[in-house]
């Protein structure tokens, strides 16, 4: 029986000569072309990947929307499978059987846009038929005249360094809500925590800015860290600068100045006080005029540009008309579609402006080895998208043709105008979802083929799934099935619905996220390079491929031997599976570990509730879950390979006794990315437990698949009692790795005490890694003693392994590390195998490690007079006195005598490091 091509495909404009599979076709399958034509297919069709409906000669361009977006290979017929070379490689990492052993198609190139002003369209803004009223909704309305969908307390972290304190102060309010009053939140991220100002400080500022006076905020409390390089007076200073006039939510700093639990309680009070002055808003009617929606895509697929995205682009444009605003986002995701976004724009100026966003990126990008080419996610690729044109063609959709674009403005600006805007921002959801927040939008409309669960604190998110089987597979965390339009249903009922729908949220009814409680905020996070550097930089166009040139080791931060100081470096062998060195475990963990951004929140839930309800069995000490900000929306590269060397030295960490890995479902590095990483480094993958929230069908399915793992793993979790480290006992320290730092001014009677506890370490036959840059290696007598230990010359001095390396000997051992960022540093450590990492502080404490222990030690006055609760150690007397209390606090901690102080406070974090060449894309 021969199919009629519309019932398993979808053709996206009539000229095109490829069609999108609305299912899996099997090879063999039969179709009716229409017009007298038929085809069979040769090969297995994956649901949302293109194949050829009219037949194309070699080199002649394959077509979606009119537009070109690959070049046939070989002469192509009806029925043939578009695919390209990172398509099946895409496929086959997933395990796709039935594909064809050769690609059939290439990517286009992006040639630059040059933009034809004579044939540019200024047109009219779309608006309300002459006698038809326009709509409302009930809304906060604000002091300065904005007016919120929601009505919140923020806690906002200036600095990462703030990010755990922010979110242990929310904690405590948790279920604190009232019919008028939603909650309290953190804004919690991992931005501005060097000592030195980062490249990203004016987006940062402007986030953080703009979302003082959101006007879903009814307070803001911003939290200050001593010694941080951005401080609350930046932020209010950047909110005067940028125009966004007088704040009308109440709001106050608060200085960290003493022990963290102290400093909660305090900064708790101010809460409290607030709670009943926030709570006596009121919800009146308010125009739309006053309603901002945020355009955004996640984890997009073939039909994102069919269904969800033209959906929410048509809802967007009904608001338009009632006197609203859309903002679209997500500059790279635009770069092959700039015709059809410059379709219809208010001026010249406007037309040259985004243009000119889309160029900045390109160049940015291309300061760290990258081209847009590389945005693609691997659930991009998996769901039909082959390549960054495809993907824009579907993202621009957002932008209905009858919609003029009306205004362009920079990351987190303030959106002054009514109408359709463009924010510049990179394609990463969560990045680009802050900056729209910070202009002002107060609705966020998110569409999804894969599933994505984004959801932000204070702004409510309505998500759109491109498919029926999706939206099944998901109900509860999806809110519109923009497949039912592939289902019969016209766009415009769907669109008169979901318009309906988004009133009644913007008036308080809760989304499916809301309702799930979870959220995430990520800030576009800060890159490193800012001038052309000879074997970085390459072409913006992309003609120089995929791969960026090499550039040098150092700043690929590649693999090394892992042999210790003092021990002839050999060089560095990229085929061979690197040699670890691991040590007795000193702790049992069970590890929940999100492979991206966006399952980290649900794996930190996941892992608060197998706690309570000990799905371990006591099986293990502790369970802990790694969430972070990478994985996804990020270059790859030098940068992935770094950030895989942080995931597996976390999952093969000795203290690990069973670990399981949370996939999102859409991102570059999911589980199967996983699977054949641990399998490089000779690690068995069924060792290890596998969950998605995506294919295992949302939130909920997936928890009680993590649940059942821990029932059936637990069992088998290695049960060996904690040993008991003596430290007058003789190799008490065998096979341990410490991880040593020092932060602040450092007295030589410590400096010698570290160099003297470090090496008692090391004499017994462990292991210490001190990552480059620690002030110890610049502490004259500490560079003394470690020469005679080491009997290798300071000026000879190299790493000798990457961040996150496991080293392949005990002894004396110096970890890259790109930045200076303590919780990208402290992070690095673990993943090398660290069982404890030791830093001596002077000044402000430092946050402690969700995995391993972090001791915190000092022998500075003021520092001990000031943040007493928050150290482990006070040091005093001469150095061996001191070394001596280091030796045994760092004992009483591994035997599981001592818990670090912040671990007990709950200050910790986990935050990986995006290297010298990651940028966000």
């Amino acid at each position: 029986m021969r199919l009629p091509l519309l019932s398993v495909a979808v053709l996206p404009e009539p000229g095109d000569n490829a069609a999108v599979a609305s299912r899996v076709l099997e090879a063999g399958t039969a179709l009716d072309l229409g017009d007298g034509r038929e085809t069979v297919l040769p090969h297995r069709v994956m649901e949302g990947h293109r194949f050829m409906v009219r037949p194309a000669a070699a080199g002649e361009p394959i077509l979606s929307w009119g537009t070109p977006f690959a070049t046939a290979l070989r002469p192509l017929a009806p029925g043939d499978y578009v695919c390209t070379d990172p398509v099946l490689e895409a496929l086959g990492r997933r395990g796709v059987q039935g594909l064809p052993e050769t690609p059939s198609a290439a990517n286009v190139m992006l040639d630059p846009y040059e933009l034809d002003e004579s044939r540019v369209r200024l047109g009219a803004q779309v608006s309300l038929p002459a006698g038809e009223q326009a709509r409302s909704f009930k809304g906060y309305r604000r002091g300065d005249g904005k007016v919120g969908t929601r009505n919140h307390i923020v806690v906002v972290g200036v600095t990462s360094r703030s990010a755990s304190f922010a979110e242990a102060l929310a904690a405590r309010f948790k279920g604190r809500t009232s019919e008028t009053f939603d909650g309290v939140v953190a804004l919690a991220h991992t931005e501005g925590g060097e000592d030195a100002a980062p490249n990203n400080r004016d987006f940062l500022l402007g986030v953080l800015a703009g979302c003082l006076s959101h006007p879903n905020v009814g307070a803001a409390l911003v939290v200050d860290e001593p010694g941080a390089a951005i401080t609350a007076d930046d932020v209010f200073a950047h909110h005067r600068e940028s125009g966004r006039g007088p704040l009308a939510a109440l709001h106050a700093t608060f200085q960290r100045t003493r022990g963290f639990s102290r400093d909660l309680d305090q900064a708790a009070e101010l809460i409290e006080d607030w709670i009943a002055v926030v709570s006596g808003a009121e919800r009146s009617d308010e125009p739309l005029t006053s309603l901002s929606i945020a355009l955004q895509c996640g984890g997009s697929d073939a039909f994102s540009g069919i269904t969800a995205n033209p959906l929410a682009g048509l809802v967007g444009a009904e608001l338009i008309r009632h006197g609203g605003t859309a903002v679209l986002a997500e500059t790279d995701e635009l770069i092959g579609a700039e015709p059809y976004v410059l379709e219809n724009v208010r001026s010249m100026d406007v037309a040259r402006r985004f243009l000119q966003k889309v160029d900045e990126f390109k160049q940015r990008v291309a300061l760290h080895g990258h081209t847009a080419e590389g945005n693609p996610s691997g659930g991009n690729l998996y769901r039909g998208l082959s390549n960054i044109v495809l993907k824009s063609l579907g993202a621009a959709r957002k932008l209905p043709r009858e919609v003029r674009l009306d205004e362009v403005i920079g990351y987190a600006e303030p959106c002054t105008t009514t109408g359709y805007v463009f924010m510049d921002s990179p394609g990463n959801d969560l990045e680009s979802v802050a900056g729209q927040i910070a202009s002002g939008c107060n609705l966020i409309f998110f569409t999804t083929g894969n599933g994505s669960i984004t959801n932000f604190p204070f702004v409510p998110t309505l998500k759109f799934v491109t498919t029926t089987a999706r939206h099944e597979l998901m109900p509860h965390e999806m809110d519109v099935n923009a497949g039912a339009y592939l289902d019969g249903t016209p766009m415009e009922q769907l669109v008169s619905d979901v318009f309906d729908l988004t009133l009644d949220v913007a008036s308080g009814q809760r989304t499916a996220g809301e309702a799930a409680g979870h959220s995430q905020v990520s800030i576009w996070r800060d890159w490193k390079q800012t001038a052309p550097r000879p074997g970085i930089s390459i072409r913006i166009d992309g003609r120089d491929g995929y791969d960026a040139p090499d550039a040098p080791d150092e700043e690929r931060d590649a693999p090394l031997p892992g042999l210790p100081l003092g021990t002839p470096q050999a060089a560095p062998n990229p085929a061979a599976t690197p040699a670890r060195y691991t040590g007795p475990a000193t702790e049992r963990v069970a590890l929940v570990l999100p492979t991206s951004l966006c399952s980290g929140q649900v794996s930190r839930l996941i892992a608060e509730r197998a706690t309570a309800e000990d799905w371990a069995g006591g099986a293990v000490d502790r369970i802990v879950a790694l969430p972070h900000t990478e994985g996804c929306g990020v270059s790859s590269g030098a940068n992935i390979s770094t950030f895989s060397r942080v995931m597996t030295g976390s999952l093969t960490h000795p203290n690990v006794a069973m670990a399981l890995l949370l996939e999102h479902g859409c991102e570059k590095t999911h589980n199967d990315f996983f699977r054949d990483e641990l399998g490089k480094l000779g690690a068995d993958p069924d060792r290890y437990g596998w969950a998605s929230i995506q294919l295992g069908g949302g939130v909920e399915a997936a928890t009680q698949t993590v649940r059942e793992w821990f029932r059936t793993a637990s069992p088998a979790a290695p049960r060996t009692p904690r040993p008991q480290v003596d430290p007058d006992a003789d190799a008490a320290f065998a096979g341990i790795a410490v991880g040593l730092d020092a932060r602040g001014e450092l007295a030589e009677e410590t400096a010698a005490a570290l160099a003297r506890a470090g090496q008692r370490v090391v004499d017994d036959g462990g292991t210490v890694i001190l990552p480059a840059g620690s002030a110890l290696l610049a502490q004259p007598q500490f560079r003394e003693l470690l020469a005679e230990q080491t009997g290798e010359d300071p000026q000879e001095w190299r790493p000798t392994l990457a961040h996150g390396q496991q080293p392949a000997a005990p002894g004396w051992h110096i970890m890259r590390a790109p930045t200076r960022d303590w919780a990208e540093t402290a992070t690095g450590l673990v993943a090398c195998g660290a069982h404890a990492v030791l830093v001596h502080v002077s000044g402000p404490p430092l946050t402690g490690h969700r995995l391993a222990p972090v001791l915190q030690v000092s022998s500075d006055p003021s520092t001990i007079a000031h943040v007493q609760d928050d150290l482990d150690a006070e040091l005093a007397g001469a150095a061996a006195e001191q070394a001596a209390t280091i030796l045994a606090v760092l004992a009483s901690t591994l035997s599981g005598h001592h818990t670090p102080e912040s671990l007990a406070a709950g200050n910790v974090a986990f935050q990986i490091t995006r290297g010298l060449l990651g940028t966000s894309m």
